[in-house]
Order: C-alpha cells, then structure tokens, then sequence
C-alpha cells in the first residue's frame, strides 16, 4: 500500500515527467551541450529568482514560483543524467532513451526520499517553503564548490549528492504548494 508522500510524491514527479518530455520533443536533447557547472549555474538562477519573489512579494515575469521549482526538479534530472553519461555520448539521444534514462534517474531518487523520509520522520511536512528554498540554495553553493575544487573533496559527498537532495526538497516544496494534485 503506498503512502500519502508516495502519492504526493509520484504524482509531482509525473507533471514534471511530461513537461520534461514535451520540451524534449520540441527541443531535443539540447541541454546536452551544457557542462555540469552550467547546468549548476541554471539551478541557481532558478533557485535564486524563487528567493527574490519570496522576499520581495511579487514578481514581473509570469512564470510563477511553481514553475521554478518544476525547473528545479528537471534540471537536476538533466544534471544527473550530464554525469551518467559518457564524455563521447551524442548531443542527440532518442526520446525513448531519455524518457527511460529519466525514469531511472527519479527510481534512485525516490528510494532516497523514502530511506530519509523514514529516518527523519517527514520533517520537511513542518519546514517553511522559504527555508527550503535557502537550504538549496546552501546546496548550489556547495556544489560549485565542489565542482571548484574539480571533485577533489576531503570527507563531502559528491555533486550528485547534493543534486538528488536538491531534486527532493523541490518535490517536496510542490507536494506543499497542492502540486501533485
């Protein structure tokens, strides 16, 4: 029997599965051309903007705070598959190919979910939308650290860590925002 967070969980994950999809039909695998530190610069620039419309009240662009974090998600899955893939892998991947890839991808990541969501008994449930925004932003400063500092780190998990649990707390800020449903 699945619980209310698995259903919560898969029904964000399936909206930002088909946006992703459709803008792979429209564009291609054209995120394959960005280096892992673009793809980590683009995150930050929708994690930051979420911020500045947090604190500032309001915004001038139309797309909304939802919208950002449904970002957020794909663009981590874009960063994990940038690190799956080989150096020589082509520009342009199948769609099925990407579809099963991304899949896969958000596999891994629910089981993590699920593991910490045990562990820490659904703390993100009473956590502030704005203090989770901070907490990947806090995450996008460690990953350009690390990527910084080329991977070498002394007892830091790598950026794929830090990549999944951002993916994560932005499933959970949806999940909180009625996304899912």
């Amino acid at each position: 029997m699945q619980t209310q967070t698995q259903h919560e969980y898969d029904q964000v994950i399936a909206r930002c599965r088909t946006l992703f999809l459709a803008k792979t039909h429209d564009y291609g695998t054209a995120w394959r051309i960005l280096r892992l530190p673009s793809v980590t610069d683009q995150l930050y620039i929708k994690a930051q903007r979420i911020r500045s419309i947090q604190e500032k009240g309001t915004q001038l662009v139309a797309d909304g705070v939802e919208e950002e974090f449904v970002a957020i998600v794909n663009y981590c899955v874009i960063a994990l598959l940038q690190v799956r893939l080989p150096a020589d892998a082509p520009l342009d991947l199948p769609a099925e190919e990407v579809a099963a890839a991304y899949d896969q991808e958000i596999d891994v990541n629910r089981q993590l979910l699920f593991a910490k969501n045990h562990d820490y008994g659904e703390a993100w449930r009473q956590m502030r939308i704005s203090s989770i925004t901070d907490i990947i932003l806090m995450k996008l400063h460690r990953t350009k650290q690390i990527e910084d500092l080329a991977g070498h780190t002394q007892v830091s998990e790598g950026v794929e860590a830090n990549y999944r649990d951002m993916l994560n707390y932005a499933v959970f800020v949806l999940i909180k925002m009625g996304f899912g449903g």
